[in-house]
């Protein structure tokens, strides 16, 4: 992407869209039921951020519970949800700053240190939820955090790794904006 600089069509966009991957990732983690669901049959329990749901028997009927009459259910949830917001406000921000034909280096870096602020409040969310789940809810049979789960924390991976990329894109300024002369390593005799 430096190489070719940020005017180059095809790299121009990929920060942006690495953030929309991001928030769906997110969408996915705060719509999902697979926060935690049972490993081996009989599939018993199955937990999202919001509530747990457990049945008795195979054929039975679920019974769900709201994880919002927890305090550490609504912290999970709030710092979760604060992290999610955060970052489509870093997904905004990055489509307007990549729109604008002259790029303002330092309102990028600002996007990073906003990313780094959005991964602190996604992280202690997905931290507070399977501690004081496991603490605090009886669980039935053998259980794993799933899929769900994996995508919060793939949303807070991103998270950090997007906030380098934006607040170490302006230190190329020069090679982005072709400011720079080619060295060249071939001297005449």
């Amino acid at each position: 992407m430096v190489k070719y600089g940020l005017d180059y069509t095809r790299c121009r966009w990929i920060l942006p869209l690495l953030l929309g991957i991001g928030v769906i990732f997110g969408i996915i983690a705060l719509a999902g039921r697979g926060w935690l669901e049972s490993q081996t049959l009989p599939y018993v329990q199955q937990a999202s951020l919001w509530q747990n749901c457990r049945r008795p028997a195979q054929g039975g009927e679920w019974s769900c519970e709201s994880l919002m009459g927890y305090a550490w259910g609504r912290a999970a949830a709030a710092t979760y949800l604060v992290g999610f917001l955060l970052l489509v406000i870093c997904f905004a921000l990055a489509i307007i700053a990549f729109a604008i034909d002259t790029l303002r280096f330092n309102f990028i870096r600002g996007i990073g240190g906003l990313l780094f602020v959005a991964a602190v409040f996604s992280i202690m969310g997905l931290v507070i939820y399977p501690v004081k789940f496991s603490s605090e809810i009886e669980m039935t049979g053998i259980n794993m955090f799933s899929w769900a789960y994996g995508f919060g924390w793939t949303t807070a991976i991103m998270e950090i790794c997007l906030g380098f990329f934006f607040c170490c894109l302006p230190n190329y300024e020069d090679q982005i904006l072709g400011n720079v002369k080619p060295t060249y390593f071939y001297s005449s005799p």
